[in-house]
């Protein structure tokens, strides 16, 4: 997890899922054995490792599963093209900057939607983000 185990990502996700269903069919479906289980839930654990050993160590792999930052304000203007890709609106985006306490559009230098869905804004005068929030 690399340092990231306080935040779940969309994959870490869908294991969960899966791992919850296998385990349900293994209590309460056709196949209500703790074997069958046990041998299904390791199975989804030991994909999930693979896969995250696997995107440790390939950064293309890394990109397809976890994603990639998106730009969505680039030296004081909204990049609407990625705006459309994140679906996200105008006053989505002016939401988020006013619970970092930025009340100005302009005083964002830019602004970043991070692959965990947490949006990162650069203000021009510090040069650190102001916070992120979900």
């Amino acid at each position: 997890m690399r340092g990231e185990a306080a935040q779940m990502r969309v994959f870490d996700l869908i294991v969960l899922l899966i791992l919850s269903d296998v385990l349900q069919n293994a209590m309460i479906g056709p196949d209500n054995s703790v074997t069958g289980g046990l041998i299904g839930a390791a199975s989804i654990l030991a994909i999930n490792w693979l896969v995250g050993r696997a995107a440790f160590s390939t950064r293309w792999f890394e990109r397809a599963v976890e994603g990639v930052p998106l730009l969505l304000v680039h030296s004081r203007h909204l990049v609407d093209s990625n705006l459309r890709r994140a679906n996200i609106s105008r006053e989505e985006l002016f939401s988020n900057f006013r619970s970092q306490a930025v009340f100005e559009f302009t005083a964002v230098r830019a602004a970043v939607l991070e692959p965990s869905g947490k949006l990162s804004a650069l203000k021009p005068d510090a040069g650190s983000p102001v916070g992120n929030s979900d």
